[in-house]
């Protein structure tokens, strides 16, 4: 089974998942979109309003600051996968509970397995603490770590420039600087790639002198 496919196949699953209590107010489930060959994975919180009506990510007012924020950044939707920690709206766009993210948890796993991405950049803070715990948000966005094989870099979901104009200001600027982080994660990569590329020669080399 191709990465296509098995995106295919976690959305089938997904548009019929029992696993949490979420299930009993959704309209539609939201397992996220894009390319499977993508290189970037956004992951936000969870579906809203909009997004539980029509059954894709960030299509409300946070979506709409989002396409923003990736075309000051140089990057289009198309070109990016957009999915939440959770793939169906909690009631009243509370936060999401423990045994929700525990249950929608396999589902993230096996879309990211599938893409494989090179960065994963968080949008809030229940998807920074997947890969962040116990950090606060307010102390590293805008920032960017190495987690595994893989870049994370921790931004503010744009719903909070929506609900406190004071942090606008800081996701645009973190943004505008994410052309940068993207550049230096994949230099960072291609060294990496390099490096095992010259370890796997090296036996071979020893054995000719």
């Amino acid at each position: 089974m191709n990465s296509e496919e098995t995106l295919a196949q976690i959305t089938n699953e997904v548009a019929v998942c029992q696993k949490c209590a979420l299930y009993h107010s959704r309209k539609m489930s939201v397992p996220g979109e894009g390319p499977a060959n993508t290189e970037i994975m956004f992951i936000g919180e969870g579906p809203g309003f909009y997004e539980n009506e029509q059954g894709r990510p960030f299509v409300g007012a946070a979506g709409k600051f989002l396409d923003e924020l990736l075309a000051q950044a140089g990057l289009k939707r198309p070109e990016v996968w957009i999915g939440n920690v959770v793939k169906c709206r909690p009631p009243a766009n509370r936060d999401p509970l423990p045994e929700e993210l525990a249950a929608c948890d396999e589902y993230l796993e096996r879309q990211i397995a599938a893409i494989n991405p090179k960065i994963i950049i968080t949008l809030g803070r229940y998807s920074m603490g997947k890969y962040m715990p116990g950090v606060k948000i307010s102390a590293v966005h805008g920032q960017m770590c190495r987690v595994g094989e893989r870049f994370v870099i921790a931004m503010f979901h744009p719903a909070a420039a929506l609900h406190q104009a004071a942090l606008k200001p800081a996701i645009l600027k973190d943004f505008a600087q994410l052309p940068i982080l993207l550049d230096q994660a994949r230099a960072a990569l291609k060294r990496s790639a390099q490096a095992v590329d010259e370890s796997k020669e090296l036996p071979t080399q020893l054995s000719l002198l």
